[in-house]
């Protein structure tokens, strides 16, 4: 290697690092609107298996009805042009720059104002800033970056969110993921011998379409095979985060449509696939608060979660 090519990879270094840099000091926000609106909605019941009429009857949601809890998941997604998203088909709006370019949905926290509720049909705004950033594994060779996104819901000029929440994203080098190696079969331990109440579903190909159409949501690892073994070293497609934490509390509300959330927790522990049998289960801890699992079918905890009852 020639002493300029040295110096000319030295000199991208430094621009990475100070782009990565300046990013973690001054992080984006962002703002966006949405009316929440019915049609959605009701495109979102069909394709849950908890609210599709085919467990339990189907209610059709009405302009002004309490959103249900975690539906607001499947709104304010990014409004991006093709040309300007990622390789992998993800948007930019909070990413940290190139070569952090590998996201996963690690988990994140909702909370509720149940004095306060998203009403179905109604302008809403969702704020978005970085709570927290860190930078994990450098000095091993595994550089990676962790975010911590907030949002905050609210309406009609409310100056108390209705909901605020926070994602939790691990962003990888893209080079360095390439080559690492996956592990699908973590043991996760905490889990409960016993189960109050579980939901049984299987998403196919067709619930991570219909989910990721929700969320105008491209990124390859739902929607192609051949991308997922070549690129990723996965073995099939990965259901959405998002999707198992919303069907986390759906199971709840099936079994207890009662109950008013005020807090919920949650962990992805190992990727889930497509076409496998996921089982979510729930037990009461106590009056207040259940502790939530999802298993695949060959017993795999994918995500973890907590949910606080009012």
């Amino acid at each position: 290697m020639t002493y300029g090519r040295v110096r000319s990879l030295a000199g991208d270094a430094w621009r990475l690092r100070d782009a990565l840099e300046q990013w973690i000091t001054s992080p984006p926000t962002h703002t966006l609107v949405d009316h929440l609106n019915i049609e959605h909605l009701s495109d979102l019941y069909i394709t849950l298996p908890t609210r599709d009429g085919t467990r339990r009857p189907y209610e059709v949601p009405e302009v002004g009805d309490p959103l249900p809890y975690g539906h607001h998941l499947a709104f304010f997604h990014a409004r991006r042009a093709e040309a300007q998203l990622r390789a992998d088909g993800t948007d930019e709006d909070i990413s940290p720059p190139s070569p952090f370019t590998k996201r996963m949905w690690a988990g994140g926290k909702i909370t509720w104002n149940s004095s306060n509720p998203l009403l179905v049909g109604k302008s809403t705004n969702g704020v978005s800033t970085v709570a927290k950033s860190e930078k994990k594994g450098f000095d091993k060779g595994k550089p990676m970056i962790f975010v911590t996104q907030k949002i905050e819901y609210s309406q009609g000029g409310h100056t108390t969110p209705s909901v605020v929440e926070e994602r939790e994203h691990v962003y990888f080098h893209a080079e360095i993921f390439a080559n690492r190696k996956k592990i699908f079969d973590r043991e996760v331990k905490g889990i409960p011998t016993t189960v109050d109440f579980s939901f049984k579903y299987t998403p196919t190909p067709v619930t991570l379409f219909r989910y990721s159409a929700l969320m105008f949501n491209a990124h390859h690892i739902h929607l192609d095979k051949e991308y997922c073994e070549k690129e990723e070293g996965y073995p099939e497609r990965l259901v959405h985060g998002p999707l198992t934490a919303q069907m986390l509390l759906d199971t709840v509300n099936f079994h207890h449509p009662e109950a008013k959330f005020h807090k919920f927790e949650y962990r992805a522990t190992n990727p889930l696939f497509v076409n496998r049998e996921l089982t979510i289960n729930g037990v009461w801890l106590d009056k207040t608060n259940i502790q939530l699992w999802c298993t695949d079918a060959g017993g795999v905890v994918g995500m973890t979660g907590t949910v606080e009852i009012q």
